[in-house]
């Protein structure tokens, strides 16, 4: 049987989050000591900023249930109140529905994102490595896997970005068709400017500039790029080389004005100026939108876009739910196969014992026979078993995929006397 206990940012602050993440990270052998647990036959660890989540296989659902939320809370001192109000545990098809749900970005704070695939398949390598899965989870995870992949392909899901820094990054490729070639001035050196300035060079971009009040602070960050560094008294001389200006500094009053694109424009002789304003308060003069040859998002424009893009997430989202529960459907079948087969392995060897009781018996009168017949009589004899045997085990196969596998197995098991 599956469980999958844990919690994330919808049910835990991020104080919370933080001791369990940090007291997970600082135990040793973690894996070793969560498949010590009693009933625990496979088990996987996964941990992200957003969430800290325990997928395993068990004997004893309630038992496996109570243990995995008691070794979460020790891990992050959750109080009680904090462990009952944070930490969440499912069962069988509800527990496969949601590891299904993460890898496919489902269930994370950005819906769509592509991060957290890359971190379950690292959670399972590392469970791999240590010998902590085995036939349930490895085809658990694999059906996760595919589920994660055909979300990706039979839906629009990743499609739009839902983030200002690449929304903006979106809209140059738009404007300029290609990034490559193009010069880049980033005003200001914080975190936008950083995100922005990835997305710039995954896109293409290879000449960055970054201008800031700290020139210092403004090296460290073009060094990431492997561009070069100005100071705001450079700005104007930047901005007339530039090809696409992106701000995002704290100042409070603009930094670039409409005099200073005007000036810049006559030097460029009719070049497109694509402008981009992520700044609160806004960087750049809202009178530029109006000169020939310059186009100015600011803020506003972006999470317009990065809003509508959300919502045609949403709507694809409505089918990945539907791959989604194919998937469990197929997996839950086979599970439940699984554990049925311990019972067709007993049925088999119980027929295979009778077989051989009953030609030790006959012993005496095949001793008579000639070469060669006593093997045919032991591969008649076997063809009838199995062929006896057929119908059964495949009732109990097809049976345990679509019901309760425990009623169809103690069936069986009582039927056949398999216990006696």
């Amino acid at each position: 049987m599956i469980v999958l206990v844990g919690l994330n940012h919808k049910t835990a602050p991020l104080s919370v989050r933080e001791r369990l993440f940090a007291g997970c990270q600082e135990q040793v052998g973690l894996l070793g000591d969560l498949q010590a647990i009693g009933g625990v036959l496979e088990i996987l660890y996964l941990s992200t900023c957003n969430r800290v989540e325990l997928v395993a296989a068990v004997e004893d659902v309630p038992q496996a249930l109570k243990a995995l939320k008691y070794f979460l809370a020790g891990q992050g001192s959750l109080t009680n109140e904090e462990a009952a109000a944070c930490l969440y545990g499912y069962q069988d098809e509800e527990a496969i529905r949601h590891l299904f749900r993460v890898t496919s970005s489902l269930d994370s704070q950005v819906l769509g994102e592509a991060q957290i695939l890359g971190q379950v398949k690292d959670a399972y390598r590392q469970a791999l490595a240590q010998n902590a899965t085995g036939v349930a989870l490895n085809r658990l995870m694999h059906r996760a896997f595919r589920t994660a992949k055909r979300v990706r392909t039979e839906t629009g899901i990743a499609a739009n970005p839902v983030s200002v820094s690449f929304t903006a990054v979106e809209l140059a490729k738009k404007i300029f068709g290609s990034l490559s070639g193009k010069k880049v001035l980033l005003i200001g050196a914080g975190e936008m400017a950083e995100l922005t300035g990835q997305h710039l060079i995954g896109n293409g971009a290879d000449e960055i500039t970054v201008a800031n009040r700290s020139l210092s602070q403004a090296a460290v960050l073009a060094e990431k790029f492997h561009g070069k560094a100005i100071g705001l008294d450079a700005l104007d001389t930047a901005i007339g080389d530039a090809d696409i200006v992106i701000s995002s500094t704290g100042s409070p009053a603009p930094i670039v004005t409409e005099e200073m694109i005007r000036q810049c424009l006559h030097k460029r002789k009719n070049r497109l100026l694509f402008l981009i304003d992520i700044a609160v308060p806004r960087d750049i003069d809202p009178a530029v939108d109006g000169i020939e040859n310059v186009y100015l998002y600011n803020i506003d424009n972006l999470q317009d876009i990065v809003d509508e893009n959300m919502k045609n997430r949403r709507r694809e989202a409505l089918k990945a739910e539907q791959i989604v529960a194919e998937e469990v459907t197929h997996y839950s079948h086979w599970l439940r196969e699984l554990e049925a087969v311990p019972t067709i392995v007993s049925l088999r060897g119980k027929a295979e014992d009778i077989v051989r009781m009953e030609m030790a018996k006959a012993q005496s009168w095949m001793a008579k026979f000639e070469n060669g017949d006593r093997e045919k009589v032991d591969a008649l004899v076997n063809g009838i078993v199995n062929k006896i045997l057929h119908a059964p085990v495949t009732v109990m196969k097809e049976e345990s995929a679509e019901f309760s596998s425990q009623d169809i197995v103690a069936a069986a098991r009582h039927l056949f006397r398999l216990d006696d």
